[in-house]
């Protein structure tokens, strides 16, 4: 996976979307909290997907909602890295705090 594009890792630690740790960024509570929201959103509209940049896509865009594609693609990305890397610390592996 290409590197986060560190703008949008900036805007979203400057939205309060992602906080910075100890080691890494972090996804915050209000983000989580987004996150929660669009997956139940998808789980009821019975959206087929497998995919995390859906609702990544789909809580950046309740968040962003006249951000153009060409704008949002950079956050998605961004924010897909940050989730991806949060994984492993939930699951207690390598990425835990």
């Amino acid at each position: 996976m290409p590197e986060a594009d560190p703008a949008a890792l900036e805007r979203l630690v400057e939205d309060g979307l992602l906080q910075r740790g100890p080691r890494r960024l972090r996804t915050s509570p209000r983000w989580q909290a987004a996150m929660a929201r669009a997956a139940l959103a998808l789980q009821r509209a019975g959206a087929p997907w497998a995919d995390l940049r859906l609702p990544i896509a789909a809580a950046l865009v309740e968040r962003y909602p006249g951000l153009e594609d060409a704008a949002l693609a950079p956050l998605v990305e961004a924010m897909l890295a940050v989730e991806q890397s949060e994984l492993p610390a939930v699951a207690g592996g390598a990425g835990a705090r």
